[in-house]
């Protein structure tokens, strides 16, 4: 389930309420309590009597389902019983992991440090390769019964829809805009029959390198954005060469350390353009439902102005573009 209109969603969700929350489920509260970076949900550095600090994340109201939120826990306890570097979520006295206190829905997990991957760094990306493919090694042993699935209607229609209903799209770019998504999403659909049969698997699902601390080696801090999906979602935002031959020589890295650990489509590769069109519509929409919330138009301030929506209607023309030549037979990583 997903938040569709939902004003001011955490705003009876005062210091207060947080502490007397993790109190409520057994972990006695010092009384220190920071505001970590976080958008979708609201999570915070919690001190902890006679004890280290935890993360608190408390879930976004009518975002996900209860039985949505438990398939995120127990994938990443899934993953962490075999020994893939993951901080999972912690269980109380009662053994469960998802509490829920004045109609809000919470996790706690141990505090971890570390520093941010090094995305020109091709050790660092081999590494992230051989995380990757051992990840889903397993999540390739079952599926989301509860979570969304990636594809060309979750992450393109319907936001797009969202985006036309509600008014978003200024009026003097309106045609324009939508003519150019609706032949994207056409050409996305072309590009994904082009790319063949293609196994759907549980993903980490936003994996780009502010998702990923670096200590010893890489682990993953949130599976908030898991779902079913093709396995190279979790490998087209680690690229970052400014040229072909730059994303060539790090995907090559990525792919040497997934495949010591699970077997690579190389047809997947055909979907990269088509995802991140996807992704870009995505990203659009998904700011736009989470307007009401005070939090986004302080902290995106550039979003639903004038030039973003400019700016939106080039990457889309552009867009077009590559799957133009992806979809005729010229990939931009042989170019």
């Amino acid at each position: 389930m997903t938040e569709t209109n939902h004003q001011t969603p955490y705003a009876n969700l005062s210091p207060d309420l947080i502490l007397d929350a993790i109190d409520s489920v057994g972990f006695p509260c010092s009384g220190s309590l920071l505001a970590l970076n976080s958008y979708e949900n609201r999570v915070y550095q919690v001190g902890i009597q006679d004890g280290a600090p935890l993360i608190a994340k408390f879930y976004r109201p009518m975002r996900w389902s209860r039985e949505a939120i438990l398939e995120e826990h127990q994938f990443s306890a899934e993953l962490l019983s075999h020994e893939i570097p993951v901080v999972a979520p912690l269980s109380g006295a009662d053994g469960k992991t998802l509490f829920e206190y004045q109609h809000f829905r919470f996790a706690l997990f141990p505090c971890q440090g570390g520093r941010t991957l090094e995305l020109d760094n091709l050790e660092h990306l081999e590494w992230m390769g051989r995380f990757i493919g051992r990840l889903h090694a397993v999540g390739a042993c079952r599926s989301f019964e509860h979570r969304i699935g990636l594809n060309i209607e979750t992450y393109g229609q319907k936001p797009y829809q969202f985006l036309l209903e509600n008014d978003f799209i200024p009026r003097s770019i309106q045609a324009a805009y939508c003519r150019v998504v609706e032949t994207v999403l056409e050409k996305v659909a072309l590009n994904f029959e082009q790319a063949g049969t293609i196994p759907s698997l549980r993903l980490h699902g936003d994996c780009h390198a502010g998702n990923v601390l670096w200590n010893a080696g890489p682990q993953i801090v949130d599976l908030d954005d898991c779902l079913m999906g093709p396995a190279i979602q979790d490998l087209w935002m680690l690229l970052s060469g400014n040229t072909s031959y730059e994303v060539r020589i790090q995907l090559d890295s990525l792919l040497r350390g997934y495949r010591a650990f699970y077997d690579f489509n190389d047809s997947e590769l055909h979907l990269i353009e088509g995802l991140r069109t996807l992704r870009l519509i995505h990203y659009s929409a998904w700011l736009a439902r989470r307007w009401e919330d005070p939090a986004f138009p302080l902290n995106f301030p550039w979003f639903n102005t004038p030039h973003y929506w400019r700016e939106q209607l080039e990457d889309m023309e552009e867009q077009s573009g590559l799957l133009d030549k992806v979809n005729q037979g010229t990939s931009a990583l042989d170019e």
